[in-house]
């Protein structure tokens, strides 16, 4: 091979990889924003004419620093993913079990040394618009910035006012333990410059005062997105297909597009009222989860008000279909026992001595409502990913008068776990599931990081 061939070639590699990049950054650029779907006119806050959407509801209107920080700090789900299992909240120490490694949510409360207690008021905005620590550290966006980013700095300075006015835990942040390259955190630089905009929310002119708020809550506050919007290559939301189901802590977050099939375009706006506020909605089955986790310590709560301008906000997203689930949802099984799905005495056996007292075979319910199987995504859902997530995990603490389940993760083995799972999607879903025990093993991981840390 010639000099000058072995020069074209290296010219059309960088011909090909310089085009390449151009086309990731042209399609970067076409992607729709957050309310990119809606019809009117995004503007400034300050050129807005509307109720202002941002900050608390008008409940709270006059409410002093801390109560509304209090509130923001609740609707934006903090305590949730910066408190350990069984450890103090705030505190740090949950730990993320990704494909890459495990990342370990760090201490935000006002302690000095291992905490945020030395933090400046424009260290805590970078932080949460820009995923920069105060020592210029790159933040993963496992932290959602990319949608924290949209909080006015009014409100982000609310929650740190309420984060200092809490007891200080001293806590030492855990090591992740991402290989390489995940572990080159400035590389975060680039994910920024493509996918975090560092704008403040923009309400839409044309659209109503409710819808605004619904929109800021759900986009900023909430970030509903993060967990139920599928993610790009770049582990990016894909707003191409916003709101259409994701994947949060080996959990499915399922579509809440107004899709009638496989998202929430059926459901009534005082059906998704309740299943926010509550965690249930009758005939559509009880939140689990991350969901439920969002429920307990964030959107019950919320006021009626915020909670109204959030299911208008939803009921406008455009239906994208999923096609992973079954658009139909099976009615309820015969309450003959022996009338259920053979080849699997495993999964009966299971059911019959720890679940029917509480499903009934019809999966109707035995007892109270949030027990009912029939009408629930998840048994529907041909993966049964939420169903061994259930019986690993229970519902776990939460709203006082709602019916808990327990953990059955230190009773059954994982190939029990499986068994179950695919007798209930059998017997009360529209399509069987074929989950195996190397599936439930992998679902274990992400509780026995957590177990771990607490030990820690």
């Amino acid at each position: 091979m010639t000099a000058r061939t072995v020069r074209n070639s290296l010219v059309g590699l960088v011909a090909i990889v310089a085009v390449a990049g151009m086309a990731v950054l042209i399609w970067v650029w076409l992607q729709p924003g957050p309310t990119g779907f809606a019809s009117g006119k995004p503007v400034d806050l300050d050129a807005y004419h509307g109720r202002a959407p941002t900050g608390v509801p008008v409940e709270l209107a006059r409410a002093d620093l801390l109560t509304r920080g209090r509130y923001l700090t609740q609707a934006a789900d903090c305590e949730a993913c910066h408190t350990a299992k069984g450890g103090k909240p705030f505190a740090g120490g949950r730990p993320f079990a990704l494909p890459f490694g495990t990342l370990y949510t760090p201490n935000i409360t006002s302690d000095k040394e291992t905490g945020i207690g030395q933090w400046t008021n424009a260290d805590f905005l970078r932080a949460v618009h820009q995923g920069v620590a105060r020592d210029g550290t790159r933040l993963y966006p496992a932290f959602p910035y990319a949608s924290y980013t949209m909080l006015t700095d009014e409100d982000v300075l609310a929650i740190k006012a309420y984060l200092f006015s809490l007891q200080p835990v001293h806590s030492e942040n855990l090591p992740n333990t991402f290989r390489f390259p995940y572990d080159q955190r400035w590389l975060m630089f680039f994910w920024s410059m493509l996918f975090n905009s560092n704008d403040r929310f923009r309400p839409v002119d044309g659209q109503s005062a409710e819808w605004n708020r619904g929109a800021y809550l759900v986009e900023a506050t909430a970030h509903c997105g993060e967990c139920h919007t599928p993610r790009n290559a770049f582990q990016a939301l894909n707003n191409r297909l916003k709101f259409s189901g994701g994947v949060a802590e080996g959990w499915n977050a399922y579509n809440i597009t107004s899709d009638k099939g496989t998202g929430i375009g059926n459901w009534t706006q005082e059906e998704l009222a309740s299943y926010l506020s509550s965690g249930h909605a009758m005939g559509r089955g009880t939140a689990g989860g991350p969901m439920a986790e969002a429920v307990d310590l964030s959107f019950r709560y919320m006021t009626p008000s915020d909670i109204a301008a959030m299911v208008t906000y939803l009921k406008s997203v455009p239906a994208v279909k999923s096609e992973s689930i079954p658009d139909h949802l099976a009615d309820a099984a015969s309450p003959v026992h022996s009338s259920g799905p053979g080849g699997n005495p495993i999964g009966k056996r299971i059911f019959e001595g720890a679940c029917a007292s509480c499903h009934s075979w019809t999966g109707k319910g035995a007892i109270r409502t949030e027990a009912q199987l029939t009408g629930s995504r998840a048994v529907n859902d041909p993966s049964a990913m939420n169903v061994a997530q259930m019986v690993l995990a229970g519902t776990g603490p939460g709203l006082e008068d709602r019916a808990r389940m327990p953990a059955f993760r230190a009773i059954f083995t994982d190939a029990e776990v499986a068994a179950v799972s695919n007798y209930v999607t059998a017997r009360f879903g529209s399509e069987p599931s074929h989950i195996d025990a190397a599936d439930v093993a992998k679902l274990r991981q992400q509780s026995d990081a957590e177990l771990t840390a607490r030990d820690h």
